[in-house]
């Protein structure tokens, strides 16, 4: 994404941007972006937010160059560094090879120095100009010290400095964390990231935000990772559903972006509530003037033909004018997408669901935990991978027998968990067809229906499972907990392939749950909301700290 012939680049400074102007993509048979205008110029804060599958990466191909809209234009002025999910690692690339490549600008303008200076030591003419020229963009990159800078992201990161290593050894995780660290190292002006914290440590995000924040240039990043997004951005484009079908950009950073979004929701609602509205006041008129239609031919007696037929005809007229009125009315507004209603439930307070008593499973659990659980507690599990969380988590629900220890369950109580991976479901049947079905053998004669829920559209509960993506049979998934109505609802990492909005809705609507939760989660944001919670978190072979909320 950057010229490095020493002719022709140059730095733009202040001037860098990119330009979207009514940018529309299809990819296949399916419209993926509609009417986008977006600049992202020196000093912008952007991130791209939206449910999987709403556009965002297609949004950073299209800033970045590799995907030309169908329609709309495009402008770019300045350097742009891009790290995309996937690097490829084919042939015999090293870990020098892409460092190399990543900051060619500052290697080459090096190299157009040393060459000026030779010509000056050999008083060639022009080698004035042309020393003056070189160094002048030297200064503007900062070229000599873009070895340094790249050699400290790498350690930030975690990332391999042995620039001899070849990519195709390294993990898909070490892969990205070397890309990522050359962008960063290598001084672009403007910066293009989708899920930059992918495959890193709590250290490296630490790292990274950092970085972010400090970086003189603009950037626009796409990621789930919402304590970034809040630490960083200043402005959002949201890619979900507005009215208009455009995407809506929101100032204010992250709480500005939650407001505006509540805000034009209400608006959407109010402008099809009312056109709803008018159109059932226009047919209840309908209604009533055809049957004074009908009633006009059969006057009282006494009334004469004349007085009949002059009747008739003005009620003809009024019948034909209400019958145009609601002809010509359109409900023009769509219906706004459902939205997550937390479904209420019953559940007797301070009643002893179950006690965990140090269970063990070879290999995967070896911390010795020991706590009961009554309905109304919250529990915070934290840890890092491997410790045994969501192993503890199947344990506690019954799905898994432990070595030794023991987890006692009191007889009858309800119990869900939504896993981290998807159930094990006939992908050939619908979710109307999957829910109907739990709900039938799980004896809840008075679940509430799916679509009470909000998390599936009607349009949407109504296909195959195995056509669904994997945002929405996580949705179907958390429906199919809530119709248990749960004394105990267990969540494993709740926020994986969920939207912002429905993961803010869930924490809310957890606060006020009368059921136990126990939830366990790496989401940096959803450890800052639930940090009153008492908290457990698990080492690989002991329990590290526990607190109180």
């Amino acid at each position: 994404m950057h010229d490095t012939s020493s002719h022709q680049y140059s730095r733009a400074g202040s001037r860098s941007h990119i330009r979207l102007s009514g940018v529309g993509v299809t990819l296949g048979d399916r419209r993926v972006l509609t009417g986008v205008d977006l600049t992202v110029s020196a000093g912008s804060r952007l991130a791209l937010v939206g449910e999987n599958g709403r556009g965002k990466t297609t949004v950073l191909r299209v800033l970045s160059g590799t995907l030309t809209p169908d329609v709309g234009t495009v402008s770019r002025v300045g350097d742009v560094g891009v790290t995309q999910q996937h690097l490829d690692a084919s042939g015999q690339r090293t870990v020098g090879d892409q460092i190399a490549s990543e900051i060619a600008p500052s290697l080459t303008a090096l190299a157009r120095l040393d060459r000026a200076v030779d010509a000056l030591a050999h008083g060639r003419p022009g080698a004035d100009d042309d020393y003056a020229s070189a160094l002048d963009l030297v200064t503007a990159l900062d070229a000599w010290d873009a070895d340094r800078r790249v050699d400290m992201a790498l350690a930030g990161l975690s990332a391999c400095s042995d620039r001899d290593r070849p990519l195709a050894t390294l993990s898909v995780g070490q892969r990205y964390r070397v890309r990522l660290a050359c962008v960063l190292g290598a001084g672009h002006e403007l910066l293009l990231l989708d899920e930059p914290t992918n495959h890193l440590d709590a250290s490296g995000v630490e790292f990274l935000t950092a970085r972010l924040k400090n970086h003189r240039g603009g950037l626009a990043i796409a990621s789930h990772d919402r304590a970034l997004l809040r630490d960083v951005a200043t402005d959002f484009l949201d890619l979900d559903p507005h009215e208009d079908d455009r995407p809506r950009l929101y100032g204010g950073g992250y709480e500005g972006w939650i407001e505006g979004r509540r805000r034009d929701r209400e608006q959407w609602e109010q402008a099809h509530a009312d056109q709803t509205e008018e159109h059932q006041r226009l047919v209840r008129a309908a209604h009533v003037a055809r049957g004074r239609l009908r009633d006009s031919w059969r006057p009282e007696k006494g009334h004469g033909r004349h007085e009949r037929a002059t009747r008739a005809a003005g009620t003809v007229q009024a019948f034909n004018r209400r019958r145009e009125e609601l002809e010509k009315h359109r409900i023009t507004v769509p219906v706004p997408p459902p939205e997550f209603r937390w479904p209420d439930w019953q559940v007797p307070s301070g009643r002893r669901i179950l006690t965990c008593d140090a269970p063990r499973v070879t290999g995967r659990l070896d911390a010795p935990v020991a706590f009961t659980v009554d309905t109304g507690d919250r529990l915070l599990l934290t840890g890092p991978n491997g410790a045994g969380k969501s192993t503890l988590l199947e344990v506690l629900a019954g799905r898994l027998h432990p070595d030794t220890g023991s987890v006692d369950h009191r007889p009858g109580a309800r119990m869900a968990i939504l896993t981290q991976e998807i159930p094990d479901w006939d992908l050939r049947r619908t979710g109307v067809e999957l829910y109907r079905d739990h709900v039938e053998q799980s004896g809840l004669s008075e679940a509430p229906g799916l679509a009470s829920t909000g998390l599936l559209e009607a349009s949407l509960a109504g296909n195959r499972v195995g056509s669904m993506s994997q945002g929405q049979q996580r949705r179907l998934h958390l429906a199919l907990c809530l119709a248990r109505r749960p004394e105990l609802l267990i969540l494993d990492e709740p926020s994986n392939h969920l939207s912002f909005a429905l993961v803010d809705a869930l924490t809310e609507a957890l606060a006020r749950a009368e059921c136990a939760v126990i939830e366990a989660t790496h989401d940096r944001q959803l450890l800052r909301d639930l940090a009153g919670w008492p908290t457990l978190r698990l080492e690989a072979s002991r329990v590290s700290s526990v607190r109180g909320g």
